[in-house]
């Protein structure tokens, strides 16, 4: 059975292909191939991947990084197509659901939206109720580094609260919207902000939320 996770993998990969080796992402100082490569190390790599959050990790990171960003392009695109190896715990379809949806979703954007002519997908009501699952888990964890007071919003009305704090600043978008903005790009998701002035231009301006 056909999962989201599956499905924003396989588009990450296809949109990696037809991008190209070195074309730009949001991810700054990114290009498609180390976007690829940091893929790759993440699924394939966990004695490397902890310096993603573990800052004494992180050198050791930064060289297998580089060791797999100097391999083909092309093995790469493989090697995210055909997923984590054999006896990764990736491989549980719940893990990979809960772990890499969001990885997909949002780098698959990393991608889209690093184009000048860049358009919204539009995206069902299911998967954007899954997205918004998603979101509610990891608002607090996400939105820990924000120096207002956090909320965001739905069309609906639902809510969640990423930061505690005043002044406060409600986000609202999509839930697809509001996890680029809760992952770190707040310049690319398309999403209303109100609250104070100063605290908006502090949210939107920042690098303190996502990782």
């Amino acid at each position: 059975m056909s999962t989201f996770a599956k499905r924003e993998r396989l588009l990450f990969a296809d949109l990696l292909e037809t991008a190209g080796p070195g074309a730009p992402t949001l991810c700054e100082g990114w290009e498609t191939q180390d976007l690829a490569a940091h893929v790759v190390v993440r699924e394939r790599r966990p004695d490397a991947a902890g310096g993603i959050l573990i800052k004494q990790l992180a050198p050791r990171l930064d060289r297998v990084m580089a060791e797999f960003a100097a391999k083909p392009y092309d093995e790469l695109i493989t090697l995210i197509r055909t997923g984590p190896p054999r006896f990764s715990p990736f491989q549980l379809k719940q893990l990979d659901e809960a772990s890499n949806t969001i990885e997909f979703y949002v780098h698959t954007e990393d991608v889209r939206r690093a184009r000048p002519d860049w358009t919204p997908r539009e995206l069902d009501s299911v998967f954007q109720d899954a997205l918004w699952s998603r979101l509610e888990r990891t608002a607090r964890l996400m939105g820990r580094g924000s120096p207002t007071g956090l909320v965001l919003r739905r069309a609906d009305g639902r809510t969640v609260v990423a930061q505690r704090g005043t002044p406060v600043v409600t986000v609202t978008g999509e839930p697809s919207e509001l996890l680029l903005f809760l992952y770190g790009r707040q310049s690319a998701a398309k999403v209303e902000l109100d609250g104070d002035k100063e605290a908006i231009e502090r949210l939107h301006s920042g690098k303190q939320l996502g990782i």
